[in-house]
């Protein structure tokens, strides 16, 4: 079977007046189809910047990236891109905001729009729709966040970091929605995170990139019994621990955490 996404040979580098900086050499990587795969290293390593290629945001200085065998040359609707903020615009209710993406890109309808609150309700967000973003949590705020990502229906999801700003309950709530939201939806997602146990739990495999310039270190499949189990639970499988602290061992290898 394809590929959802397939990176070649790319490398990108920075340019500044006083030098030109290699951030990332030579990834190969393709992401199958359904897969949530976490990238994983220290800072500086290029995680951001493969996400901004893999999005058409950035265009690599070397390589291709291909999303359902189709050459990526900018930003599509095929791709969602959720941040650590949540980005809501204050002015605009929930609903309104939730469904931002569908009016600028004139999909918005009735079907479009009821489909939007079955999402919200979904989240326990039912009663929110008249709220403005200053009413709301943070990690609601978020939840109202990734509605309007699915809300364009992508076929991939790009994360970068999108629960680390929030408590530690909240975070292990969102981890969980979300992983359960994605699974019933068949949908493909590539998460930046710094929080290796996050990582391994969350996720179907697990790269860690070295740096200077940042290159793929390692590839760590997730077992099947601890992938199958939510995040939360995923923790508490046997042999959790132990793999969490390979892929610890791994990172320091490149030069320590985040």
């Amino acid at each position: 079977m394809q590929p959802l996404v397939e990176l070649r040979d790319i490398s990108h580098v920075y340019v500044t007046d006083q030098e030109a900086s290699l951030a990332i050499e030579e990834v190969n990587l393709n992401v199958r189809q359904g897969e949530f795969l976490s990238l994983v290293g220290p800072s500086g390593c290029g995680k951001t910047t493969l996400l901004s290629i893999i999005a058409g945001l950035i265009r690599p200085a070397a390589g291709e990236v291909l999303l359902n065998g189709h050459k990526v040359a900018g930003p599509t609707s095929q791709v969602g891109y959720m941040l650590q903020q949540d980005y809501l615009l204050p002015w605009r209710t929930i609903l309104e905001n939730a469904v931002l993406g569908l009016e600028l890109t004139g999909r918005l309808d009735e079907p479009a729009k009821a489909r939007t609150r079955s999402m919200l309700d979904g989240m326990n967000l039912a009663g929110a729709y008249d709220l403005y973003p200053s009413q709301l949590s943070g990690g609601m705020r978020q939840r109202v966040a990734l509605v309007r990502t699915l809300a364009m229906d992508p076929d991939l999801l790009l994360l970068d970091e999108p629960f680390s700003a929030l408590d530690y309950q909240t975070k292990l709530q969102l981890e969980d929605l979300v992983a359960d939201i994605l699974r019933s939806r068949g949908k493909t997602a590539v998460l930046v995170t710094h929080d290796l146990q996050e990582a391994a739990a969350i996720s179907d495999r697990v790269i860690v990139l070295g740096r200077n310039p940042g290159r793929i270190r390692r590839v760590f499949e997730i077992p099947e019994h601890i992938r199958e189990a939510q995040p939360f639970y995923a923790r508490e499988q046997e042999g959790f621990t132990e793999l969490f602290h390979e892929i610890w061992r791994e990172l320091e290898a490149v030069g320590g955490k985040e």
